[in-house]
């Protein structure tokens, strides 16, 4: 999900953006703890063209509805970094947004805008990644990505006999959850002495990147077994790479996330397993943690780190984890 930013996207961004943000959710109005006025809180996902945050769009745009606030959905289309994403959160906090969510593209890049934040007493929540910096936060709600790389360490080294040569295809080396993926995968590895980890990779977000870097291995290292791929676009470019090497389900291949397209290779025989979040949750406690936050209501039930729990999902098992499939939007 990281990708690189043009310069010409970063200027016409700018430009646009007091003109560009589109305002989701319900209309009624909704109290902020007694002066009448209809609550507006700013969501910036990592990137807005991205499955995963497509459904936590969904999850978000769900419980807008259901508490009656007006809900501001607006991120970079296809660039994953800090330089894309800073506009977009320089213009919420600019409207004085009563509540921001962020996806933070970097933990350090984006803590000034947590500290702009604060100076101007707007409450955050950070949801799939965090800042370096948690203190203001309101919280910090993820997925298990530590717990989430272990399983599929295991996952695989079950599926190729518990040896063998394996690839790390990663997405982006500053995204905290990408590192905790790696962090799992690596530690949980160790299990596994006849196992051995024959490189790593970054995608940044393009598949394309991934596919490149997976035709490389295949070719210095023929015998691969398995690969584990700790992103979307990451696993999206694998595939490809297999398939152009006539190896799908040869080289087993543990994907993370459930897009539509990825249930759909798994089903194929392309992936073997996936790590399957729920975005969409994510999103929906984000929102209500900044309403009760704003409101001083059910502060005491706030968990300041929240970490949910993820589901493995294999041909064996898809009548009932299925249902973790990402909405298709």
């Amino acid at each position: 999900m990281k990708r690189t930013l043009r310069t010409v996207i970063g200027v016409t961004m700018a430009g646009a953006l007091a003109f560009s943000m589109a305002a989701c959710g319900d209309d009624s109005t909704a109290n902020d703890g007694g002066d009448g006025k209809q609550l507006t809180i700013g969501f910036v996902p990592g990137i807005a063209s991205d499955p995963f945050f497509k459904a936590m769009q969904i999850g978000a745009e769900a419980k807008a509805k259901e508490l009656g606030i007006k809900l501001l959905w607006q991120g970079a289309p296809d660039e994953y970094s800090p330089q894309s994403q800073l506009p977009f959160v320089d213009s919420m906090l600019t409207q004085r947004v009563d509540g921001l969510v962020l996806v933070p593209t970097d933990p350090d890049a984006l803590q000034p805008s947590v500290t702009k934040a604060q100076s101007a007493k707007i409450p955050v929540v950070t949801v799939d990644t965090t800042v370096t910096d948690q203190s203001y936060l309101t919280s910090a709600i993820t997925g298990d990505n530590v717990e989430g790389g272990r399983q599929a360490a295991k996952t695989l080294a079950e599926q190729i006999g518990k040896s063998g040569e394996v690839f790390l295809m990663s997405g982006s080396p500053t995204a905290t959850t990408n590192q905790l993926r790696e962090k799992g995968f690596t530690e949980e590895l160790k299990n596994y002495p006849d196992i051995t980890l024959v490189g790593k990779e970054y995608a940044n977000s393009q598949p394309a990147k991934a596919t490149s870097a997976v035709n490389t291995i295949l070719l210095k290292h023929p015998n691969l077994k398995g690969i584990f791929a700790v992103d979307g676009t990451s696993g999206t470019g694998t595939v490809a790479a297999l398939r152009n090497a006539g190896k799908p389900g040869q080289v087993k291949l543990i994907g993370y996330d459930a897009y539509e397209n990825q249930v759909a290779d798994l089903k194929a025989g392309a992936f073997s397993a996936l790590v399957a979040q729920k975005p969409g949750d994510q999103a929906a406690l984000a929102l209500q943690n900044l309403v009760d936050t704003i409101r001083n209501q059910n502060v005491d039930k706030i968990e300041k780190n929240v970490v949910m729990a993820n589901v493995v999902m294999t041909s064996d098992n898809l009548a009932e984890t299925e249902q973790y499939q990402y909405p298709a939007k």
